[in-house]
């Protein structure tokens, strides 16, 4: 008891996190597994006490919780600890005496949190109260078909809601199940208890088979009280098939109790609900009933109930043309004839009235059978759900049973929006639970960005939801659907480019081509499905595109691999130097001409057993060499090393080696990059990048290698400079400088220097210009003197023989 003690009586010099330490290492000595494992059998070793531990720690809490001293973080800590560690340590011949409490809250603050926590946007309330409907609604159905009574009279299951803006109010009524008054009190008298749900246990708990055809949608008990997200005050008038009186629930924003009393004074209903909104007034443009439609047919367009709202719409009637029919009577009487019998001249009005009009009309084509809907249909579906005005390329209707159940349909547009660039935020799937609309915005939850385009919606069930339904928690569930609706989507993709008309796919292409090449880039599960789908520039695909498995359906006999080179321009990649060789081969190469090409190449890598090679990198093998053309290889290489070593002493660090060539015919010299390294084409487009950092990617730029065609004239000119082992002459050095920089440009390079370049240029074009001058002088004196010699034809002489 000592170190209590001393503890205790230092408690104004000792700082708060020195006892911390202490009651840190007293815990885990305490909680050591093993001694904790002795403990449990009463074979506590000899000199350790685990109840000296503890009671050191009981004092430590008394002395640390005293006002105003500098221990009392630590001692609230061990006070914390000391209610943990002696029910873990405790005796068994010492049962527990504690008593049980249950939780309290405070029914205003949990009310508030509800309406002002648990939901992000206002807008949901009216989702909320129409899927409660729809669930009241069909709990009447499915028990009518048990019992036909039970509809009392009343077969009419719809839903209607009602704005006045006068009033400030909206009224949502249904012909649903209704509540008692012990319902009543039950179901809104009790924050977050589901009646729904606890309907769906009775019937599974009976084994009615009309639970298996339930849709219904709530889960939580709270979603009425979203009323009080808009309205400061909610009436609830509700008549139950099993009660002759109608009650009335009444509660406000703010307010820890409510009222229920029997409504005798408001018209009476048969059976159902009606719910009065009383609007705050920061959200009276709820009253409005065109905002009240967009609401309806965001949220509950597929809901199984007829949704009727009380809306103006336009109406034709036929009236008197009272100007018309003068008219006609006077011409009549023009004529002498009789007017009595003349019949009126009509013509046709519009008028705006008000009516309850059908908000729900469309069908949620995803949970019929695919076999039972038209194209047509599918089409228009399109069209209405997504505002679109053109067909779709394709659609695919699918429905997934087994562990997780879920359904959707997923279409291809027809052309690409013209926001393409922002589709990474685009809302473009819908998610439905029970056919009531939940979202549209998931950040890559079912499809990845390079899918955005993709159209859709999908329903389920088992999807894990929060207490609002606003927001999708990641699960099992989710990353199944997600590989799923992935999976159909590139099935469609690949309908489309198998189809006979190859017009559709170049359609989809032209729009999407780019989704696809970024998607080999980012998903690397899908890689080999997306490949099958790209389509490039080649040497023999003229003015059209070619796939890959095209490509390989046409390569040369013991061709081993695919080729291609990046470029700017299709015209660019044809007429360069790489290619050369492989067009007098008459083999096919790829030409990449989008800056996204390379990358999704190097990711790519493979295609079937056909690797990808760059023609731009070093050691490029078309075919293997003879034991003739070895020779000759190593023969050259021997030949021009002299020239080579020079070269490489010239141009120092600008190229790493110089090495002759073997893929050249016509071009002199060829720069190739490493095969680690960035390409000429992959090196302008991270210059190009606004927020590159040129230095930190320093490492990525490919060490140049000059390759030389021996079989050139230039080359061989320079590799006679070279001879006789004398120093070759300072117009050679220039000229190596100036193949250098000219094969930078062919290469597909930038010129480091565009001034010393044009410097080099100017000066064999004055070197070019000068000895076409002295030749020109030399042609003249040499004619003078033949002249001389022969004489000048139009001198005399004309009898002279030999003219």
């Amino acid at each position: 008891m000592a170190e209590s003690r001393e503890i205790c009586m230092s408690e104004r010099v000792l700082s708060s996190r020195l006892l911390t330490k202490m009651l840190t290492k007293m815990t885990r000595q305490v909680m050591r597994p093993s001694t904790a494992a002795k403990w449990r059998q009463n074979q506590v070793p000899g000199g350790w006490r685990p109840g000296r531990y503890l009671q050191q720690s009981q004092r430590l809490v008394h002395e640390a919780t005293r006002p105003m001293t500098l221990a009392r973080g630590a001692g609230m800590m061990a006070q914390r600890m000391g209610v943990l560690i002696p029910r873990a340590a405790a005796s068994t011949d010492a049962p527990s005496s504690g008593e049980t409490f249950e939780y309290q809250a405070e029914t205003s603050r949990l009310m508030d949190l509800i309406v002002n926590s648990l939901y992000s946007n206002k807008d949901v309330f009216l989702r909320e109260l129409i899927s409660n409907a729809s669930d009241a609604l069909d709990k009447v159905r499915f028990m009518s078909i048990k019992d036909p009574e039970a509809l009392g009279g009343n077969e009419e299951l719809k839903i209607e809601v009602k704005c006045d803006t006068e009033a400030n109010t909206i009224v949502i009524q249904d012909t649903g199940i209704g509540m008692t008054k012990a319902e009543l009190l039950e179901s809104l008298g009790t924050i977050a208890r589901s009646g729904t749900a606890k309907f769906m246990e009775a019937m599974k708990q009976s084994q009615d088979a009309a639970a298996g055809d339930a849709s219904l949608i709530g889960q939580f008990g709270v979603g009425f009280y979203s009323s009080f997200l808009v309205a400061d005050k909610v009436k609830v008038q509700t008549r139950s098939k099993d009660d002759d009186k109608q009650w009335v629930w009444e509660s406000a924003v703010g307010s820890t109790s409510y009222t229920v009393v029997e409504d005798a004074e408001s018209e009476s209903f048969a059976r159902g609900t009606k719910i009065t909104l009383f609007l705050k007034e920061d959200t009276k443009e709820y009253a409005d009933h065109m905002k009240i439609r967009d609401l309806i047919r965001q949220y509950s367009e597929f809901i199984g109930f007829p949704i009727q709202l009380w809306t103006t719409k336009s109406v034709t009637k036929q009236v008197v043309d009272d100007e018309a029919t003068e008219k006609k009577k006077k011409e009549l009487e023009e004529k002498s004839e009789s007017t009595e019998d003349m019949e009126p001249v009509m013509k046709t009005e519009y008028d705006t009235v008000w009516d309850w009009t059908l908000q729900n009309e469309n069908k949620p084509l995803w949970l019929q059978r695919p076999s039972e809907v038209e194209k047509e249909e599918y089409d228009g579906f399109f069209k209405t759900t997504f505002k679109e005005f053109m067909d779709p390329l394709a659609y695919n209707h699918f429905n997934v049973e087994g562990t997780y159940e879920f359904s959707g349909i997923v279409y291809i547009p027809g052309m690409a929006p013209f926001d393409m660039q922002e589709m990474q935020d685009a809302r473009n799937i819908r998610l439905y639970v029970n056919k009531v609309f939940i979202s549209d915005k998931f950040d890559e939850s079912f499809l990845p960005r390079y899918l955005s385009f993709v159209k859709g919606v999908i329903d389920s069930k088992d999807l894990p939801l929060n207490v609002s339904r606003e927001i999708l928690q990641q699960s099992r569930v989710s990353r199944i659907m997600r590989k799923q609706l992935v999976k159909r989507t590139l099935d469609t993709l690949k309908d489309i480019k198998k189809r006979e008309d190859s017009k559709d796919y170049d359609t989809f292409w032209d729009a999407f081509g780019r989704n696809l090449k970024l998607g080999v880039i980012e998903d690397q599960d899908n890689r080999e499905s997306l490949s099958n789908l790209l389509l490039f520039v080649s040497s023999k695909s003229e003015e059209g595109l070619t796939s890959l498995e095209d490509y390989v359906g046409r390569m040369k006999e013991n061709q081993k691999a695919i080729y291609y080179i990046a470029a700017e321009t299709k015209d660019i990649a044809a007429t360069s130097p790489f290619v050369e060789d492989l067009l007098k081969r008459d083999m096919e190469i790829l030409y990449l001409i989008e800056p996204i090409d390379e990358v999704c190449i190097a990711n790519l890598a493979k295609f079937k057993d056909y690797d990808l090679i760059d023609v731009t990198k070093e050691d490029l093998v078309l075919d293997e060499e003879t034991e003739e053309e070895k020779k000759s290889s190593e023969e050259a290489e021997k030949e021009f090393s002299d020239l080579t070593s020079w070269m490489k002493e010239v141009l120092g660090a600008k190229v790493e080696k110089v090495v002759v060539s073997k893929r050249m015919t016509d071009s002199p010299c060829i720069l190739v990059t490493s095969k680690g390294g960035w390409s000429a084409n992959m090196e302008k487009i991270m210059k190009a990048q606004a927020m590159g950092d040129n230095r930190a990617m320093e490492y990525m730029r490919g060490k140049k290698i000059l390759e030389i065609n021996p079989n050139h004239q230039i080359i061989k000119s320079l590799k006679g400079s070279c001879g006789g082992g004398s120093a070759p002459d300072s117009n050679a050095s220039s000229m190596v400088a100036l193949m250098y920089e000219t094969a930078l440009l062919t290469s597909g390079f930038n010129i480091e220097s565009p001034r010393d370049y044009a410097s080099r240029v100017f000066e064999m074009i004055e070197a070019a210009s000068k000895s076409s001058a002295g030749a020109s002088s030399s042609s003249g004196a040499s004619q003078k003197v033949e002249a001389e010699v022969v004489g000048d034809e139009n001198s005399e002489g004309k009898d002279d023989p030999w003219k």
